[in-house]
């Protein structure tokens, strides 16, 4: 293998959107925490996924997307301003963006900046501030002109009994968080069904501007909670657990966190948490197809971009972990897809390797807005508009307790992933093609002595901490 040079497109104001049209191009982003490639679109048999693979078909489907850190906050702080978690400092679910980068222009704000109508509806940041400086969820208030947040009433279960049928805590109930209710209320009775119809609303109303309107799903994100029809698409006696290889290799200790007891989890545990986590994808599917309705009866394709993205990668029992915080392919990897009108390519796949930070450059770079910073990602509109093949790297990194960092680098078809700053919690080389999940550690085999070599200078140069 040989690693090819990239360079950072650097792009600057032009003349119009795509195309002849002088009206901008709007944008509707659509982001939905913790999903993980279980799309029908990727390969993912066993979910009915419909609406997003419909969008898929449609779009340019990125089937090697990567994110920066694989964390709530952390992910979205990264690829909402175009700059990666180590430059921001932003490493937890703990630090709002706004107390660290006050003045800093989200990729929202650079359109509100830029005359348009912009909206947040649900979850795109993670931990903001208010006008007040007080902290809260999900809000921003300097990126959006219309905030609606639609609230879970999740916490009433937590006091009452689980009956059977209904719902259930798994495991030994130390994990508090790991629990799943087939609710009888329909869509609108939860939060992300008020939040698609209110993005469908404000797509209706804001007709005559352009806008940037992103709408933000929490499910599949625990606890899992979906009206009951969609569990019952799922038997319990039908659900395939994932099984690794006796042969695997010997997990490393950073590997997975150590702070959950999944171990305490039984069979009929396991194919619960994954039913529900596909029951959850389902019911957030369909909500993704009433916006998705709305672009088609509003005739909004022909000058709105579309994006689908998660915020980061999750694990449904592979390495023995039911959560995210990985930097294997399963955990760094997520969807992104994205329609672009006027573009050729649309209707087919890249397997070019991309991070989420490249989000942020590509939307401004489309729009023909200019960057209000240096940004760490790379556009992506030559192999959008020109299908030109990318190579570049993608970095995944991840605080351990114990340990300095985990900094981990996917290019080609290849992840090698160091453990602490000297590379004291050791180090892992997977080839993903043969091997997506990563049971086979080839960090030792001589026979790819000189691909961790270069691959381990590909991680230095990405993390300059690295070199110090």
């Amino acid at each position: 293998m040989r690693l090819k040079n990239y360079t950072t497109l650097i792009f600057g104001i032009a003349c119009l959107a795509s195309g002849a049209s002088a009206k901008p191009l709007n944008v509707l982003l659509i982001t939905i925490d913790d999903l993980r490639t279980e799309i029908g679109a990727y390969g993912a048999e066993d979910a009915y996924t419909p609406h997003m693979d419909r969008l898929a078909e449609k779009g340019l489907k990125f089937d090697n997307a990567f994110c920066q850190y694989p964390i709530c906050n952390p992910s979205r702080s990264s690829f909402l301003t175009g700059l990666r978690p180590d430059e921001l400092g932003i490493l937890s679910n703990e630090t709002p963006l706004r107390q660290k980068w006050p003045d800093i222009v989200t990729l929202p704000q650079l359109f509100r900046k830029n005359g348009y109508f912009t909206a947040g509806i649900g979850k795109l940041f993670h931990a903001g501030l208010d006008n007040q400086g007080n902290r809260t969820f999900f809000r921003d208030d300097a990126s959006f002109d219309h905030f609606f947040r639609a609230y879970s009433k999740s916490h009433q279960y937590r006091d009452s009994a689980y009956l059977e049928g209904r719902g259930r805590l798994l495991g030994d109930q130390t994990v508090g968080w790991a629990h799943w209710i087939a609710d009888e209320g329909g869509d609108n009775a939860q939060p992300d069904g008020q939040n698609a119809q209110e993005g469908v609303r404000v797509l209706e109303e804001n007709l005559d501007k352009p806008f940037f309107i992103g709408v933000g799903f929490h499910k599949p994100h625990d606890p899992f909670i979906a009206p009951k029809e969609y569990f019952e698409r799922y038997p319990l006696d039908e659900i395939k657990l994932s099984e690794a290889p006796a042969d695997r290799s010997q997990r490393l200790e950073y590997a997975t966190p150590d702070n959950y007891n999944f171990h305490s989890y039984s069979d009929r545990d396991r194919r619960e948490f994954k039913r529900a986590y596909l029951a959850c994808t389902t019911f957030v599917d369909a909500q993704v197809g009433k916006l998705l309705d709305a672009m088609d009866r509003l005739e909004l394709w022909d000058n709105t971009i579309v994006v689908l993205m998660s915020d980061h990668g999750y694990h449904l029992g592979e390495h023995d972990w039911w959560n995210k915080v990985t930097v294997f392919d399963i955990g760094a990897r997520g969807p992104l897809m994205m329609w672009v009108p006027d573009t050729a390519h649309m209707g087919s796949s890249s397997d070019s390797v991309v991070e989420f930070v490249d989000l942020y450059p590509t939307l401004a770079d489309l729009c023909e807005l200019k960057a209000p910073h240096a940004l760490s990602g790379q556009s992506l509109r030559p192999l959008i508009e020109n299908r030109t093949t990318i190579e570049k790297p993608a970095y995944t990194q991840v605080r351990r307790r114990n340990i300095d960092m985990g900094y981990s680098v996917r290019f080609g078809d290849w992840r090698f992933t160091q453990w602490g700053k000297d590379g004291e919690g050791g180090y892992e080389l997977y080839n993903t093609v043969k091997d997506r999940i990563g049971y086979y550690n080839l960090v030792e085999n001589p026979e790819y002595a000189s691909i961790r070599k270069e691959l381990s200078a590909l991680l230095r140069k990405g993390y300059p901490a690295l070199e110090n």
